[in-house]
Parts: structure tokens; C-alpha cells; sequence
């Protein structure tokens, strides 16, 4: 099982990797940066069956990244003085 810290370096990653390309794409192109978390959840899905209780640590991660990632977003817009709409 993968603990909080662990999770949470996951997240901090996750941002450094695609905080510079998230902000250079066009605005049509979509970009998560959480993909790898989501491709290790539904490899461990697929490997086990479809049993969700398996890969809840997987899927843990991956809300916790997405979570960190658009908390991140709304610091940068509030820094910036943008808003969502």
C-alpha cells in the first residue's frame, strides 16, 4: 500500500512534470497531467479482473493527483488574476 507521503510526492511530481507543458499548449489540446496514475489504475484493473479493491491505492493516487493538480490550477489563476470562465 502506498502511503500519504508517498501519494503526495506522486502529486508534487505530477505538477512539475506538466505544470510547463499544460501552460504552453493550445487551448484546444487536452493534457493531463495525472495519465500515468490513470494508465496504472486500469493496468491493475485489467490484471486483476475488474476487482476494485485490489487497486484502491492505485486509485487513491490518481484522485490525490487530480486533487493536487487542480488546486495547483486555481492558485495560478488566483495569482494571475484569471478566472475559470
Amino acid at each position: 500500500m502506498a502511503g500519504k507521503e508517498d501519494e503526495e510526492v506522486k502529486a508534487e511530481t505530477a505538477w512539475d512534470k506538466g505544470g510547463k507543458r499544460f501552460s504552453s499548449k493550445q487551448n484546444s489540446e487536452y493534457f493531463d497531467p495525472c495519465q500515468e496514475a490513470a494508465t496504472r489504475s486500469l493496468k491493475c484493473l485489467r490484471r486483476n479482473g475488474g476487482d476494485r479493491k485490489m487497486c484502491q491505492d492505485y486509485f487513491d493516487a490518481y484522485k490525490e493527483c487530480k486533487k493536487s493538480w487542480m488546486e495547483e490550477m486555481k492558485e495560478q489563476k488566483r495569482r494571475e488574476g484569471k478566472s475559470w470562465f
